[in-house]
């Protein structure tokens, strides 16, 4: 159990392209300076005794080399590491009192799963009593006394995995870092899994720094969530915060699965109120961000207005309706989504299959109109210019 504190941290690699010349160019979306290319920069985040953090973001925005820093995995470039107030910057990844888990379980091939789970105790010569209370403490919660006799090969991703876990928490580590521990499971086993790492993190109660590019698993897990872009945090904020708020285009569209739907509008005022304008509908902001709005003194302007798909409400014809045309229809099942071409942009509408029973049941066949519309409540405003949201 521990609190870790990141200050400023940044990681520069060498620029080995000598096309680039370290002058702010871009290269795959990291900046390059005379230093070289910064994967990480102005890291900066406080973690609280026993919280559940999760780094989201796509491929290459620096999440790993992040948590490979607080592992001392990687050099740190620039900024301050500390765990529990100790300043960790140099000191060796055996005395930071971490554990980490990787994507590819890393077990030893030749060890049986008791063998494999009691390797680091082993050599910190821990007393074998001790050993054999750790080890089968955690194969019973994870569920997996049956396995330790058995060597990696004759068990299955899942059951690998939970080994990895394993042999990470009888070390009873300060700080528990996982680096994308369940990227290689199939998408039943990745559910079962997450719901098995909530039951851990209930069950061993320590700081955990786990790193995903999956949102629903960021979603579920984190009391936290540090969304990242191009090695930079763009948000930091609960589940709810980070969905109900999004700080700029980025985290709106990374964030909701199916993605936010964005349209080109403007934002008006009339009769005192912040109104939307898109098409030959308007619609009304909500009192919570006309205030905020009001707030900051936001001048009418055009803008990027964001939408989610379970939002959107299928009307029929009216004042405030927009209007498209079916591309897709998709049954998921529970859900129908739809596919549709409105306001020069594709959008996807999502509909609960109960409300489809009955006379009022609609066509959803390609080629069909279709009208729609959405609450003030729902709609989220970003700047055209910055991508900000501007609420």
């Amino acid at each position: 159990m521990a609190t870790v504190s990141l200050k400023n941290l940044k990681k520069v690699y060498p620029n080995t392209d000598r096309k680039t010349k370290g002058d702010g160019e871009k290269k795959h979306n990291l900046t390059v300076t005379a230093e070289g290319v910064l994967a990480v920069r102005d890291f900066s985040l406080e973690i609280a005794d026993r919280e559940f953090i999760v780094l989201v973001g796509p491929s290459g925005c620096g999440k790993s080399t992040t948590l490979r820093m607080i592992a001392g995995l990687e050099e740190i470039s620039g900024g301050e590491l500390y765990i529990d107030g100790n300043l960790m910057n140099d000191v060796a990844p055996k005395d930071r009192d971490i554990a980490m888990v990787f994507q590819n379980y890393a077990l030893y091939p030749h060890m049986t799963v008791y063998e494999n789970m009691k390797f680091a105790l082993k050599l910190k010569k821990t007393p074998k009593e001790e050993i054999d209370r750790k080890v089968r403490e955690a194969a019973e919660i994870l569920d997996i006394s049956q396995y330790l006799d058995r060597k990696p090969k004759a068990l299955s991703g899942g059951q690998r995995q939970r080994v990895a876990i394993g042999r990470a928490i009888v070390r009873s580590p300060k700080v528990f870092l996982m680096d994308e521990p369940l990227s290689n499971l199939d998408a039943k086993l990745r559910n079962q899994m997450r719901a098995e790492i909530i039951k851990l993190r209930q069950k061993i109660d320590t700081t955990f720094i786990y790193v995903t590019h999956d949102q629903i698993e960021a979603m579920t897990l984190g009391d936290r969530i540090v969304i990242m872009k191009d090695g930079v945090i763009q948000q930091i904020g609960s589940p709810q915060e980070v969905f109900e708020h999004p700080a700029n285009l980025f985290v709106a569209g990374f964030i909701g699965m199916p993605q936010m739907n964005f349209y080109d509008a403007e934002l008006i005022q009339e009769d005192g109120k912040y109104t939307v304008a898109l098409e030959t509908a308007r619609i009304v902001l909500s009192d919570e961000k006309q205030a905020a709005l009001a707030a900051k003194n936001t001048p009418p302007q055009p803008i990027t207005l964001g939408v989610r798909p379970e939002h959107i409400l299928l009307a029929g014809d009216g004042e405030n309706r927009i209007h498209g045309t079916v591309d897709v229809s998709e049954m998921m099942g529970s859900a129908v989504h739809l596919h549709v071409n409105a306001c020069g942009h594709d959008t996807v509408i999502i509909v609960q299959t109960m409300d489809l029973q009955g006379p009022n049941r609609v066509a959803f066949s390609a080629g069909n109109p279709i009208a729609f519309t959405f609450g003030g409540n729902v709609a989220h405003v970003f700047s055209k210019e910055t991508g900000e949201n501007l609420e």
